[in-house]
């Protein structure tokens, strides 16, 4: 059963999570009391300034990091490390090089201790699901980018995950293929009903592709704002309500770097860099 928040049954919750980093003796932090939730079979995209931490919390949400405070759960439990039903699409493919494409593949199953003949079976399933039918023999090196990424796809897949997170999963391969790829993307989310959270800074591609977009400020990372996004799939990219949708998103977007700017400049006047001087001996 889903975790009750607020009256509301999540199935993933994110609560005032914040993460900091320790650089010189000093706390850098990079989020901030951020919290949200994500229905079960929910597309969810987050958006926001780059270098804002939205890969980090992507990470955090997988069980790859830890935050410093704060609490992310999945179907009520605490997520405190790699979990089984949670599986990550990366940027950079992350492919095993040595190991062919069906290898790669079952890289998952194998650690989770699934016998032979299981493995071969899941390979066979989604290399087909994501148009790979008949590489499983080749290699990383012998593909192009969309078709490792297609690789990536199948691996996460194959463990059958609830859900599941790409981390600009398009933004490493040209557009035409990025194209074709978020269009799979979306069939696979439809037909296999699986929770999907993507971090992207292409905000066509958020609202194209998700029922709710997470906005985050800039550094340290706070939400600024969620959409819930109601368009008939496949959605119209000049249909109205989709390119007010962008504005508005592209509007939090673009308040949020002037602001950062603004702080920069401010901190520049001497007349700001001897208060700051004055509340650090106080």
């Amino acid at each position: 059963m889903d975790q009750a928040v607020d009256g509301l049954m999540y199935q993933m919750e994110l609560k005032n999570v914040s993460k900091e980093y320790n650089q010189s003796e000093q706390s850098m932090p990079a989020i901030q009391d951020v919290s949200f939730g994500l229905d079960r079979g929910e597309f969810a995209c987050i958006v926001g300034p780059s270098g804002c931490g939205k890969s980090t919390l992507l990470k955090m949400a997988a069980g790859l990091d830890k935050p410093t405070s704060g609490e992310i759960r999945f179907c009520g439990e605490p997520v405190r490390g790699p979990h089984p039903k949670i599986s990550m699409v990366f940027q950079s493919f992350a492919l095993f090089p040595w190991r062919t494409v069906a290898g790669n593949v079952e890289y998952g199953l194998e650690v989770q201790g699934v016998p032979k003949f299981q493995r071969v079976d899941s390979v066979r399933k989604y290399l087909e699901m994501v148009g790979l039918a008949g590489y499983g023999h080749l290699y990383p090196k012998q593909l192009s980018g969309g078709m490792r990424q297609r690789v990536g796809i199948a691996r996460a897949l194959a463990v059958e995950p609830e859900v599941i997170l790409m981390d600009e999963a398009f933004s490493a391969i040209d557009e035409f293929t990025a194209e074709t790829l978020r269009e799979e993307v979306a069939e696979i989310h439809a037909d296999t009903e699986k929770t999907f959270v993507l971090v992207t800074h292409n905000l066509i591609e958020a609202v194209e592709l998700a029922d709710k977009i997470i906005v985050l400020s800039s550094r340290p990372a706070r939400v600024k704002q969620i959409l819930g996004i109601n368009l008939e799939r496949p959605r119209d990219r000049t249909h109205s309500e989709f390119i007010q949708t962008h504005k508005s998103i592209f509007a939090f977007l673009k308040e949020e770097l002037e602001n950062t700017i603004v702080r920069r400049r401010i901190r520049r006047i001497p007349e700001f860099e001897k208060l700051s001087d004055i509340e650090a001996q106080s």
